[in-house]
């Protein structure tokens, strides 16, 4: 992790989802509204539920301790990368 940059969490229709890094709440909030963000989520699933859809509202905001804490240890589970790491906070349909 970067020194400067802070854990934030997406919120999708209020329920907490992804945990990612970014330099500040603009940036984060920018994610959002971000179309490949949108579709990416719209083809996951949890428990049988679409995580998005087309009238989703998503809200970044800073991370939780316990979201932080999740953010963390996938963290350390994958290779380093400069591309932007998201941790799903949530159990995903079809993995594992």
């Amino acid at each position: 992790m970067n020194q400067f940059e802070l854990i934030f969490t997406i919120e999708i229709d209020g329920r907490p989802t992804i945990a990612f890094e970014a330099k500040n709440l603009r940036e984060a909030m920018e994610l959002c509204h971000a179309h490949w963000m949108r579709n990416d989520v719209m083809a996951l699933s949890s428990g049988g539920v679409p995580l998005c859809t087309p009238i989703s509202k998503l809200k970044a905001r800073i991370a939780q301790a316990p979201e932080r804490e999740r953010y963390r240890t996938i963290e350390h589970l994958v290779q380093a990368s400069e591309d932007l790491m998201l941790a799903y906070l949530v159990p995903l349909d079809g993995l594992g």
